[in-house]
């Protein structure tokens, strides 16, 4: 072989490995545990679901995933480290809504940009919203406390497990669909919100399901109305709020999971395909017995639905007169 045809064949060769290291770095993924971030502390429904998916991708991808509790500040601690690690796919964050949507109205400034931070890998699961009180005797029905609210303005009390929280923003949107003024009382996570609610220290919550459903089923709460377009096969007598008469008053919170920015497409398209498989009918019946629904999204449409719920959000947050912190 002449010099030619060594250095044609060498500059092939380069070619095709250049070609194939991002087919071997895909298929090399992940090599080392990965690091899942949980903005909030452990044992709410959001680390739950961390904690159970993380069960079935080590399983599946045969690597530790590990969750990594920091709580604080409105997911302001938690979701900026994930804003700033290494686009790698090594470090990820397992979400509520409300970190990526209702925060940018609620706060007048974010160390993390909901959109341009983090690249979508899929939405998780869908958790109804429930009105809730302990008084079944003083609102034994959703009508009955909807008159009280209307003749006690802002007397009224709901719990949230923050400012900007799912519970916040269900509250905000029962306002704005009923043409009432509530009194918001934001605790430092959801237990603390219940136990006040069941307590009787606050008058309702609209509470994320499977945080109030344990205490519905034992009777110490009473649920007025899901805030879901039909009802919930774990509160079947619970109405939703349209077949009460409040139309326009749905809401979820959902939980995604999420990525860095520029994080390589192969990468999240694996963690998406690891996801769904990990949905399976083990875990949707597990979750489902806390009243989550199972609901695995692509990319592109937990892209969405965050660019939708910031714009929904954001006018929620304007019609109740909010001034962001």
């Amino acid at each position: 072989m002449n010099f030619r045809h060594l250095a044609t064949a060498l500059t092939c060769a380069t070619g095709l490995l250049g070609f194939a290291s991002p087919l071997l770095a895909q298929t090399a993924y992940p090599d080392h545990p990965v690091k899942i971030i949980v903005g909030l502390p452990a044992g709410g429904s959001v680390d739950m679901i961390a904690r159970s998916l993380g069960q079935k991708l080590s399983a599946s991808l045969n690597q530790p995933f590990i969750i990594d509790n920091r709580a604080g500040a409105s997911g302001q601690i938690g979701m900026p480290a994930v804003a700033k690690s290494a686009p790698d796919g090594y470090t990820l964050t397992v979400s509520p809504a409300s970190f990526l949507t209702t925060n940018k109205s609620i706060f007048k400034t974010l160390p993390y940009d909901p959109e341009a931070d983090f690249t979508p890998v899929a939405r998780l699961v869908n958790q109804p919203m429930v009105l809730v009180v302990k008084d079944k005797q003083k609102y034994p029905t959703l009508a009955a406390f909807l008159a009280a609210a209307k003749a006690a303005p802002g007397q009224i009390t709901f719990a949230s497990s923050g400012d900007g929280s799912p519970q916040h923003l269900g509250g905000l949107m029962f306002e704005t669909r009923t043409k009432v003024q509530l009194l918001h009382v934001p605790y430092k996570g959801g237990a603390l919100a219940v136990n006040d609610t069941l307590a009787g220290t606050v008058d309702a919550m609209f509470a994320v399901l499977p945080e109030a459903l344990p205490h519905i089923q034992a009777g110490k709460l009473h649920a007025l109305g899901i805030m879901s377009p039909q009802r919930t096969a774990k509160l079947p007598n619970t109405p939703t709020m349209a077949e009460s008469g409040i139309a326009d008053l749905s809401l979820s919170a959902w939980i995604g999971l999420l990525a860095p920015a520029k994080t390589p497409r192969p990468i999240i398209d694996k963690l998406n395909s690891a996801v769904r498989a990990a949905m399976d009918a083990e875990l949707t019946a597990k979750l489902g017995e806390s009243g989550i629904e199972v609901a695995p999204s692509s990319p592109e449409e937990l892209q969405r639905t965050i660019a939708a719920d910031i714009k929904l959000h954001a006018e929620l947050v304007k019609a109740a007169g909010l001034t962001p912190q």
